[in-house]
């Protein structure tokens, strides 16, 4: 399991419109997506991915860190793994 943090997306932006935008730069589907409430001026949403590994991951982040996307500039940072044990 993969985690992406996506920075500067505001909430009223959809899980779909973030889906879809995932994808059209080359990201598979996401299995599901927590949103995080920011200080009210930068909200994000955390992006899970159970079928890809973080490395693969890696590759993708830089094609949307920094992209100008729905009037704001994402920031893309993987999340470490966690031992859910």
């Amino acid at each position: 399991m993969a985690e992406l943090f996506l920075g500067n997306v505001e909430e009223s932006v959809s899980d779909e419109d973030i889906g879809e935008f995932l994808i059209r730069y080359g990201f598979p589907r996401f299995s599901s997506i927590k949103r995080v409430l920011g200080t009210g001026s930068r909200p994000g949403a955390v992006v899970v991915f159970d079928d890809v590994p973080t490395d693969g991951l890696r590759i993708l982040q830089n094609r949307v860190h920094n992209l100008f996307w729905k009037n704001h500039t994402i920031v893309a940072q993987l999340l470490p793994e966690r031992d859910e044990s």
